[in-house]
């Protein structure tokens, strides 16, 4: 499992293949200067409830992988998830789709 480390407070836990496919959208959206807000469902060790960050170019951030190797893209979620990330909801992590599939780390 990986971490997404937001600001000086926020850590927040997510496996490696996820970690990549937010990172990827994540910059390409921070890269251009926009805000936005990022939405996950909370593991139920945490509530089981939903959380949401305002994401800023201004705010540092650190994504810290558990692995040693990068898992492989899957194009079909990483559209999908570039696509949310543009709306007025913003970036709604959603469950993998496409050929790929929900997959271990490579």
């Amino acid at each position: 499992m990986g971490k997404l480390l937001y600001g000086p407070t926020i850590e927040i836990i997510f496996d490696d293949r996820v970690l990549a496919h937010l990172q990827l959208v994540i910059g390409a959206k921070l890269r251009r200067g926009e805000s936005f807000f990022f939405s996950w469902r909370d593991e139920q060790s945490v509530g089981d409830g939903r959380s949401t960050i305002w994401l800023d170019p201004a705010i540092p951030m650190v994504f810290r992988y558990n692995g040693g190797r990068m898992p492989k893209i899957n194009r079909e979620w990483l559209e999908l998830l570039t696509h949310s990330s543009n709306s007025a909801s913003g970036l709604q992590l959603t469950e993998e789709v496409g050929a790929l599939g929900k997959t271990s780390e490579e």
